[in-house]
């Protein structure tokens, strides 16, 4: 490396992370019969309680509000492979005749690590042996944190019911080129933006994944909570930590609202009005 001050930090990897944006062809969906509507809606059902909790990972449904689509699913899997096959068993499903995927974001589970490098490239040259191995040591022992492991792992309780999530990426451009700060200054300015984030503990729950090299934005952000004003109260104070007002750049927002598998019904089949007398 030609410049040790401009190391990327560390990193550690989880799960690998999908999330689909649905569009309904709701003329079509409405032009179907009743039964018909039920068969498709009780597929659905059946592979949603399946692929809620497999093996490892988990599989969750939103019903967007914002973000030009109706619904978005949120897929947490060990690998791409397995990624894909649970997106080709949705679009097996009679479900893919009427919902289209408008839009995609490949991720995967990502805690970094800014200050540990730092600290390590201080006591080591770079691009030495003994900075790989005191780095390896170190990411070791942090991959065992409860803390490291429920960001690469996440559990979502079922009452953070609230929902949105955003890819964002750094700048690049003139002065406010994130790549081009010294690591010293990168480590304290995400130090910083983790308190703003940490205040809301036990409120929002925060899932970060990296996309460098998979996607067109370099990171996704999900967020759940059991309250919408938190999303925003959060969002808000975390654009005005200069990591963000300065060096961040934002891609559309998807909001809405998480639910049970069993509540397909009551989103695609409509009741009869004798049912609401």
């Amino acid at each position: 490396m030609s410049d040790p001050a401009l190391l990327p930090p560390a990193t550690l990897e989880g799960w690998y992370a999908l999330h689909q944006i649905f569009a309904c062809d709701w003329p079509r969906w409405t032009q179907l019969s009743r039964e018909g509507q039920r068969r498709v809606v009780d597929g659905l059902v059946a592979w949603s309680r399946i692929q809620a909790r497999p093996a490892a990972g988990w599989s969750l449904w939103v019903r967007l509000l914002t973000g030009g689509g109706d619904w978005m699913a949120i897929h947490l899997r060990p690998s791409w492979h397995e990624l894909s096959e649970v997106a080709l068993s949705l679009q097996r499903c009679a479900f893919a005749a009427f919902a289209h995927v408008r839009a995609s974001f490949l991720s995967v589970t990502e805690a970094g690590f800014y200050g540990l490098t730092a600290e390590v490239a201080a006591l080591h040259p770079p691009d030495s042996s003994e900075f790989e191995a005191a780095l390896a040591e170190r990411l070791a022992v942090e991959r065992q944190q409860p803390y490291v492991r429920a960001r690469l792992y996440p559990d979502v309780p079922a009452e953070l019911r609230y929902v949105t999530f955003y890819p964002m990426s750094k700048r690049r451009f003139g002065e406010d080129n994130w790549y081009r700060l010294d690591l010293d200054t990168r480590a304290r300015l995400m130090k910083q933006h983790g308190r703003t984030g940490r205040r809301y503990q036990g409120r929002v729950l925060q899932i970060i994944t990296g996309a460098i090299g998979f996607d067109s934005y370099e990171w996704g952000v999900t967020l759940f909570a059991r309250d919408p004003l938190d999303l925003k109260h959060l969002v808000t104070e975390m654009r005005y930590d200069e990591v963000s007002a300065r060096y961040a750049e934002f891609g559309p927002f998807y909001t809405g609202f998480r639910f049970e598998p069993e509540e397909w019904s009551d989103q695609l089949v409509p009741r009869s009005p004798s049912a609401s007398e």
